[in-house]
């Protein structure tokens, strides 16, 4: 007979959490708390992330003279966002 182990608790908890259908959300949230060490130091001087809707994040900019600069660094921020959380999470920056 084949002796069956418990699972780690991670394990368990991340099921639970893919079933409820909570994952994604709390990949939201993470993207939003590591807004800083995505975009750096000076950029989150400016910009603040807001909120996510749909794979869409919403960032509040101070002033228009850096919201024109962020949407020439739009694609680049996505690709870096996405990339430092290991899947396919934002798919547009809205700057307002």
């Amino acid at each position: 007979m084949k002796k069956t182990y418990p699972k780690p608790f991670v394990h368990a908890l991340s099921s639970v959490l893919d079933q409820l259908g909570l994952s994604r959300k709390i990949r939201q949230y993470q993207v939003l708390e590591k807004w800083q060490s995505f975009v750096g130091e000076q950029i989150a001087k400016v910009a603040q992330a807001e909120r996510m809707d749909g794979g869409k994040l919403f960032v509040h900019v101070l002033n228009s003279t850096w919201r024109n600069e962020l949407v020439f660094l739009k694609k680049e921020l996505i690709e870096k966002i996405n990339n430092g959380m290991n899947q396919e999470i934002v798919k547009d920056i809205i700057f307002r």
